[in-house]
């Protein structure tokens, strides 16, 4: 059975929540090797005279413990 691993990141964007979403996740795989899922903890954006300026998302990202890795 595979061994997963959770971390707590935060996205953000200027265009959308979507935005955010795969910008974090696109940023997290250039470090982490065999990302697996993603949840959508939190979604909350910044707002700048009437209109919305950056969009936040907290995500839950896992990946597979690598057990035959070496140190």
């Amino acid at each position: 059975m595979d061994m997963e691993k959770h971390l707590l990141i935060t996205g953000a964007s200027e265009t959308s929540w979507k935005d955010a979403i795969t910008s974090a996740i696109a940023e997290a795989s250039k470090t982490i090797d065999y990302l697996s899922s993603v949840k959508i903890l939190n979604q909350y954006a910044k707002i700048n005279g009437n209109k919305i300026s950056e969009y936040y998302v907290d995500l839950d990202i896992s990946f597979v413990i690598d057990r035959e890795r070496k140190d």
